[in-house]
């Protein structure tokens, strides 16, 4: 029931689109106005379009009430979270979580390709710096 009201919504939505588009600007206000001619006159065509976009929107609203009331009725039955795998929380626990041995990479992994484990430091790092900084004036 519910997808079937979704899909009349989307439809509805679709067309009041169109017809909204179709109109004629009234205003002026970007001072496109919409030509003249045609099968009816504009005042028939003004009135016409008035009352297909009034009934558009009236069953918009509609299917809007309809499906906020279908979408209150199936949550009626519990949040969410209770229509998950049927699997409950872990109890809430404070502080940092401990990480797995498992998840953590080995020493070796971290290594570039051809590169054994050594005491070498990294380019650009504290091994380049000078011990001490070199005084002032001498």
């Amino acid at each position: 029931m519910e997808t079937v009201v979704l899909v009349v919504h989307l439809i509805l939505a679709l067309c009041l689109i169109g017809v909204v588009l179709l109109q004629r600007s009234e205003g002026g206000g970007l001072g496109m106005g919409g030509g003249g001619g045609g099968v009816m006159s504009g005042r028939q065509a003004a009135t016409a379009l008035a009352k297909v976009t009034w009934g558009l929107a009236t069953l918009f609203f509609i299917t809007s009430i309809g499906l906020t009331v279908i979408a209150a009725r199936n949550s009626a039955t519990g949040s969410v979270m209770d229509q998950g795998a049927g699997t409950s929380a872990p109890a809430a626990q404070t502080g940092p979580q401990p990480v797995p041995q498992t998840q953590l990479p080995a020493a070796k992994d971290l290594l570039p390709p051809g590169q054994t484990g050594g005491t070498t430091a990294p380019a650009g790092g504290a091994a380049d710096a000078p011990a001490t900084p070199p005084r002032a004036g001498n």
